[in-house]
């Protein structure tokens, strides 16, 4: 049976309100923020209707076909080969390997080490669509290429990445989105972005203690900050099973930081990659780990809280 536990108010934003990995049995306890912090009957500009607000503050994620046409999607796959390329003999710490090879699973912050993907997160399209989720101006928290190699490409277990970040960056409030950029098409088959509708007004406190320097593990296979079985089960019965994010090249993945989600191994041909973009806002710097563990390295969850100016495009 999944122990559920009614959100709690903080005004002042002195409490924990996310507690996790502290304790030996997992809760479900309710979400105390909002998960779009504009209102979506403001009549004032913005690039998501007030349909698609709605639909993603009910469902936590929204799918933006084609956003990116053929010729950008062109040049940001090409710059995702070089990385990749270069990637293979590479001993830098942004370099994510897959747990039982040495084949490249990520490569973060790559919008601080690379000129087209550094425009990319400051596209004026992007960022307007996190300000207008988020309701201030914002920054990049982590950014990354996913190399889900055909064969090769292992799962990522369901989780919340606002459960780690919190836990383990020191992030307070829910008040972030991540936006995954298709750049191969994303079938059923090799192993898409999957997505429990609804997940994100439920926090799942996961059991057990986080060991020093968790991420040289968790970045290739995670095992602490693992939600229970029954607590998926509840969640996906609530509501209504799982979403699969399928599409082409160029489409755009939002979903809020609090979603549920997670993809199988691709044991297909046909390679799986995305660029990943996480922006939080400026007002939800991060402050100490909740977790009482030293902060992991900026290049998974970064310091700089500068506001982004936008530019043209990618």
């Amino acid at each position: 049976m999944v122990s559920v536990m009614n959100k709690v108010a903080d005004p002042d934003g002195a409490a924990d309100l996310y507690p996790s990995r502290n304790a030996g049995k997992p809760s479900v306890i309710g979400r105390a923020d909002p998960a779009v912090y504009t209102d979506p009957e403001d009549a004032s500009p913005g690039p998501l209707t007030r349909r698609q607000l709605l639909d993603y503050e009910n469902q936590g994620f929204l799918v933006l076909d084609a956003f990116f046409g053929p010729d950008d999607v062109r040049a940001l796959q090409e710059e995702l080969n070089r990385l990749w390329a270069g990637a293979a003999d590479s001993g830098e710490e942004t370099v994510i390997r897959e747990p039982d090879s040495e084949v490249v699973r990520s490569i973060f912050a790559v919008h601080e080490g690379n000129a087209m993907f550094r425009q990319l997160a400051r596209d004026r399209r992007l960022i307007a669509l996190a300000e207008q989720l988020l309701g201030s101006r914002v920054y990049i928290h982590q950014s990354r290429v996913n190399y889900k190699s055909g064969f090769a490409g292992k799962e990522f277990y369901w989780h919340s990445d606002f459960e780690t970040w919190h836990v383990e960056d020191g992030m307070p409030r829910m008040r972030a989105v991540s936006f995954s950029i298709a750049l191969s098409q994303n079938t059923p088959a090799n192993g898409p972005l999957m997505l429990i509708p609804g997940s994100h007004k439920h926090y799942v406190a996961c059991p057990g203690e986080t060991p020093e320097d968790h991420h040289k593990m968790s970045l290739r296979r995670q095992e602490y900050g693992v939600p229970d079985r029954a607590s998926l089960a509840w969640l996906a019965e609530q509501g209504g099973g799982i979403s699969v994010s399928t599409g082409a090249p160029g489409t755009l993945t939002l979903f809020e930081c609090n979603t549920m989600h997670g993809s199988n191994s691709n044991i297909s041909p046909n390679p799986r990659s995305n660029v990943f973009l996480v922006y939080n806002s400026v007002e939800n710097a991060l402050t100490a780990p909740f977790g009482g563990m030293k902060p992991r390295p900026g290049y998974i969850a970064s310091r700089d809280f500068t506001a982004l100016s936008p530019l043209n495009g990618p």
